[in-house]
């Protein structure tokens, strides 16, 4: 159904090819897993499939690319529409309508449909997708989570042939992604859908691929195989194959139920011995101090829509804490009434001791500070090295300071770079520089590891690690329960705008079967959230 022909593609102005000598084969019917780090290429050997590579992108295209038959080169992407539906990483650069129903239908508008198959189509994918009640919904009103849903839905109506998904899953809430996860093994295996699919949370969809491509390095050798046999060497894994490498477990196992029949000598070994605390091992903060922000009995209506309702929440200096829960749960909003950009409509916000909604914007950076869910909305200059001027004299902070906190978090970043042109990673460690140039004590980050491969993520722990331990306080909304078990003090969960769950991590997130790491539900019934604990207590 799709194959690569000893391809390259070479964008101009690059000093070397950002693919080289791909040879690739999916057959129909079949879902194959596009893995491997950052920036080695992954969404431009997908964007090669639906032929935006070179059409769209520009650059130059070597060998030869063919879909059902139709080369790539001669057939632009408009040609392809009927065999070829394409979801990028960024859903709204994905949408032309303004209401869930009305994009659902625009693709087979496109295509001609008559319209009782449309109406039949539309209804089958709100159900399938869980977006019958956003129906009439405006798309901007949505939460990304539910964004990615719509944009997902918007291509399945078109029933193609072949399915390009890039970072799927990466904003959907644990059960969200395993919806759509199963509505494509249903289209893979009922209906004979050909699916290419790159993805970082590889814990989520590396059981589901019938085979695995492993692209290591830009420009570097494609592997394909076996999911198994690919993940047993490969430097991006998810948690449960660390967890089988370390063990030495033999066939490495993709799945937990795998893993927890081949567990039983890892727990008798770590049995009597005691986890490392989340937060880098060290305790959390003690609750005698007072909360650097606090939350009591907040509302917060958006239209028709209660955001948020009687919702208590506090924070304290040097605490790291999740906000989880499903897409729409009122996440996005809490961190937003949090920095002042949403007025509570009850109850009552403070941090520093000062509502944030009434301070002006200078007072406001000082106090508390917001990487939203894409930090590319803070960025508006030219060139890195005009950003950080910016951000300097936005916080009456000496010239150079966001310069030299950019060059701590990620060596390697040329100022005279344009920060679209960055990766998600160095575009994310620059929003993170220009919020920190003020240094607020409080720090809340949207869905940050979204797009972020394991090195990337295990760097940004790192940095926030270090700026707990400097008595920041750090909020986190997000999905990665991962990153929540590796990281955080505390989480709290919300369901329909309201906290339903608040307490330390490892109580939290081993009680409830949506939120527990991959670790945890392995070595059930001990109290392990991670490879790393595993590893120290072993060694």
């Amino acid at each position: 159904m799709i194959r690569f022909e000893d391809v390259s593609v070479t964008y101009d102005g690059a000093d070397r090819p950002t693919l080289t000598g791909i040879d690739l084969t999916v057959p129909e019917g079949e879902l194959m897993l596009l893995a491997g780090p950052s920036g080695v290429g992954k969404s431009t050997l997908l964007g090669a499939v639906s032929g935006l590579v070179p059409h769209f992108t520009g650059g130059t295209l070597g060998g030869r690319v063919t879909v059902a038959g139709r080369d790539t080169r001669t057939h632009k992407p408009r040609e392809l529409a009927d065999v070829v539906g394409t979801v990028g990483q960024d859903p709204l650069a994905h949408f032309v309508t303004d209401t869930v129903e009305d994009e659902l239908a625009y693709g087979m508008e496109s295509l001609g449909l008559a319209p009782p198959v449309m109406r039949r189509r539309v209804e089958e994918t709100l159900d399938l997708l869980g977006l019958a009640a956003l129906r009439e919904r405006p798309i901007a009103t949505l939460s990304g989570g539910q964004q990615q849903r719509v944009a997902i839905g918007s291509v399945l109506t078109t029933h193609p042939r072949v399915l390009v998904l890039d970072e799927p899953t990466s904003a959907l809430d644990p059960a969200a992604a395993e919806e759509v996860l199963a509505v494509l093994q249903r289209l893979v295996h009922d209906l004979g859908t050909t699916v290419l699919m790159a993805e970082h949370r590889l814990e989520r969809v590396v059981q589901y691929a019938d085979q695995v491509a492993l692209l290591a390095e830009p420009g570097g050798p494609l592997l394909v195989g076996d999911p198994a046999a690919v993940m047993a060497g490969s430097p991006v894994h998810p948690p449960v194959v660390g967890l089988g490498r370390l063990a030495g477990w033999d066939p490495l196992p993709l799945t937990i139920r795998d893993a927890r029949r081949a567990a039983g000598a890892l727990r008798s070994r770590l049995d009597g011995l005691a986890p490392q605390r989340p937060g880098g091992g060290c305790a959390p903060p003690g609750k005698t101090r007072a909360p650097l922000a606090a939350v009591r009995g907040l509302g917060v209506r958006r239209g028709r829509v209660e955001a948020l309702r009687q919702v208590d929440f506090q924070v304290v200096a040097g605490e790291v804490v999740a906000l989880m829960g499903r897409n729409g749960a009122g996440k996005s909003t809490l961190l937003s009434t949090l920095v002042g950009m949403v007025r509570p409509t009850a109850g009552s916000v403070t941090v520093s001791g000062a509502a944030p909604h009434r301070l002006s914007p200078r007072d406001l950076v000082r106090k508390v500070g917001l990487v939203p869910q894409e930090p590319r909305d803070l960025l508006c200059a030219d060139t890195v090295a005009a950003e950080c001027a910016a951000a300097d004299k936005d916080a009456a902070a000496a010239p150079g300071t966001c310069r030299a906190l950019l060059g701590d978090l990620l060596p390697g970043i040329a100022p005279d770079a344009h920060p679209r042109d960055l990766s998600e990673g160095q575009r994310l460690t620059l929003a993170l520089a220009i919020v920190l140039t003020a240094a607020p004590p409080l720090l809340l980050l949207d869905e940050p590891t979204r797009g972020l491969d394991y090195a990337a993520k295990a760097r940004l722990a790192g940095i926030l690690r270090d700026l707990s331990a400097r008595g920041h306080a750090i909020v986190l909304a997000t999905h990665d329960v991962e990153l929540a078990a590796e990281l955080t003090h505390r989480v709290a969960i919300l369901a329909d705008g309201e906290v339903v769950a608040d307490g330390p991590t490892p109580e939290i997130v081993t009680s409830s079967p949506s939120f527990a790491p991959q670790v945890a539900k392995v070595l059930a019934p001990q109290p392990w959230l991670t490879v790393g604990q595993v590893e120290r207590a072993l060694s």
